[in-house]
């Protein structure tokens, strides 16, 4: 298990919070900062972006609220020996893959920034078990046809997984930011970006891969365990597909 990007130089004292993640300049503690950076997206200097590390993931054992996150919870995410399904070994490596890919950090934060140190600070902070272990992630990787479910799940995951960032069906309304599609809306424009393609193959490949293959704008990818192919069917059923 390697922490040792960020374990090297302590960082417990108190820093001043000004207009990164509020108006009024106050003293808090590292971790404190941590959580505020954790749950803004002007973390990430991108004007174009939209999320926070809070859009795609719970801090508690398990989502309230009934959430269906991309990415896992970070209860006790500092204690485990690698992430994103044993890709990285390293947290830091683990949270800039996030900050670039999806956060459109222009770069990977230093290991000895004041954001990354108070980003680890408050991780360790919500990670009391140093046996956690690491948690599967298991990416599809061929894109398949799935069967579909009822339209009552499909309400249920698409409320749970997709609303938050694509707003209401056929409107968009709430919708995180304006570059989110509208679904189902946007796959009347697939016979022309894809040809011959059946759209919800189109659909089932943005959420396996996300942003990647550049079909998915900046969206994260779901891993099986996230979704499930019956939910994703269910979700397909209620998307009309």
């Amino acid at each position: 298990m390697s922490h040792a990007a960020w374990k090297v130089l302590p960082f417990v004292a108190l820093v001043t919070v000004a207009s990164a993640c509020g108006d009024d300049a106050k003293p808090v503690s590292a971790a404190e900062y941590g959580e505020l950076l954790f749950r803004d997206a002007r973390f990430s200097e991108s004007q174009f972006n939209d999320f926070s590390c809070a859009t795609c993931h719970a801090t508690t054992p398990t989502p309230l609220n009934g959430r269906m996150d991309s990415g896992y919870t970070l209860h006790n995410v500092a204690s485990r020996p690698s992430w994103w399904g044993g890709y990285e070994t390293n947290l830091l490596d683990a949270v800039n893959f996030c900050y670039v890919s999806f956060m459109r950090g222009v770069q990977k934060l230093p290991e000895d920034s004041p954001q990354s140190r108070a980003l680890y600070e408050y991780l360790v902070s919500i990670s009391p078990d140093a046996t956690a272990p690491a948690l599967p992630y298991t990416v599809v990787k061929d894109i398949q046809e799935v069967p579909r479910g009822s339209m009552e799940r499909g309400q249920v995951v698409y409320q749970a997984a997709c609303q938050e960032c694509h707003g209401a069906l056929h409107t968009g309304e709430g919708r995180l930011t304006e570059m989110a599609s509208i679904l189902p809306e946007v796959t009347q424009d697939y016979d022309e970006l894809f040809p011959g393609i059946p759209h919800s193959l189109v659909v089932i490949e943005k959420v396996r891969h996300g942003q990647f293959f550049h079909i998915g704008g900046n969206m994260p990818a779901y891993s099986l365990e996230s979704l499930s192919n019956a939910d994703m069917g269910a979700l397909l059923t209620y998307l009309g597909l």
